[in-house]
């Protein structure tokens, strides 16, 4: 398993595996496949590498083919660009459990250590995704809340647990 950035000749592979999360582990997500189904490739592009620089995304690939994904999103507003959120993280069961969603994590963590000015990463989890919050936790994200409600399911209400992770010291970003 191999991680890279992914480029706008992944968007059919990206749009596929993303499509298999939406349904596969859809209280993770706050679109609906349904939603995501209608969006046109162009769409995808954009998430995984637009050409504004505020969306990048990376992937885990076998044999070239994708197993797993992870986006980050960047703020264009002056007083937020310090921050970025990550987003759209999913792995084919088949690529779970062997270190995959590590990989992701570190190789988006890393990007996020190497862009001047950024200081913190953001990312949300449905509340009792354990395996989800302990994968964040072991690249050093922590919970700093929890949102109510945050998502209507199939089984009900749920809530978003919020957590972020500090990249530099107040002092070094100034």
């Amino acid at each position: 398993m191999h991680i890279a950035r992914l480029t706008a000749t992944d968007a059919p592979q990206y749009r596929e595996l993303m499509l298999e999360a939406y349904v596969e582990a859809a209280d993770a997500f706050t679109s609906t496949a349904e939603e995501r189904q209608a969006e046109p490739l162009s769409w995808w592009v954009q998430r995984i590498a637009a050409p504004s620089g505020i969306s990048e995304s990376f992937g885990a690939f076998e044999d070239q083919r994708l197993f797993g994904a992870v986006a980050l999103q960047y703020s264009v507003k002056p007083k937020t660009r310090h921050s970025a959120l990550v987003i759209g993280m999913y792995v084919k069961p088949a690529a779970r459990r062997l270190g995959t969603g590590a990989l992701l994590m570190q190789a988006v963590v890393a990007e996020a250590r190497s862009r001047p000015g950024l200081r913190l990463l953001r990312l949300t989890v449905t509340e009792g995704n354990e395996t989800a919050i302990r994968l964040y936790e072991s690249v050093g994200f922590s919970t700093w809340g929890v949102e109510p409600q945050a998502i209507r399911t199939s089984s009900g209400y749920k809530a978003k647990v919020h957590m972020c992770m500090q990249l530099a010291s107040a002092e070094a970003a100034v």
